[in-house]
């Protein structure tokens, strides 16, 4: 039997923090244009066409509510469920890359950050689902200190600033790739 190792309390605070943040995010920006979400929700083409409308209104009250959630005594299962979340999502991403369908657009965070389909979203992803783990999972008995509070918001802001740093690399991907052979390109 396996037990998962006891995570220090600001590291899993650190964590919860960040999802938080990005789960509110990713509601905001999907509660900003409901109709380019539910389009990109129906071009995934993984729900049937009249569910489409109810889960592309629920999804953003759901990532609110764990993003809340998030930041509550109620954290550990939030954090999982999030996990659970992710996962979902990564698998939408995973199928229609296996069918072929690279041209879909993630919806990760709106319309006005179109972007297609790749590999990198699910390794991104699957990133975001072991950090849910590991915020999910047992907690070191120690008492948190003020300093605490300091290290945790500066975790908080340091993985915000990761992500921003992977999604931008993740988005201008394709525009490198075409740089490096291209005119640009230096052979």
């Amino acid at each position: 039997m396996t037990i998962a190792p006891a995570l220090d309390p600001a590291l899993q605070l650190a964590l919860r923090g960040a999802l938080a943040a990005l789960l509110g995010a990713a509601a905001v920006h999907k509660m900003r244009n409901p109709a380019a979400f539910r389009a990109a929700l129906a071009d995934y083409r993984v729900l049937p066409a009249r569910a489409v409308p109810a889960v592309a209104a629920a999804l953003p009250g759901v990532e609110l509510l764990m993003a809340a959630l998030l930041l509550t005594p109620a954290g550990a299962p939030a954090a999982l469920a999030a996990g659970g979340l992710l996962s979902l999502y990564t698998a939408g991403i995973a199928w229609n890359l296996a069918r072929g369908r690279r041209d879909v657009d993630c919806g990760c965070f709106g319309p006005a950050r179109r972007r297609p389909l790749s590999g990198g979203l699910v390794a991104r992803n699957a990133l975001l689902v072991a950090a849910s783990a590991l915020a999910s999972g047992p907690r070191a008995p120690r008492a948190l200190v003020w300093l605490d509070g300091v290290t945790i918001a500066a975790g908080v802001a340091v993985l915000a600033l990761l992500y921003a740093a992977i999604d931008g690399a993740l988005a201008h991907a394709p525009r490198s790739r075409a740089l490096r052979g291209g005119a640009w390109s230096t052979r």
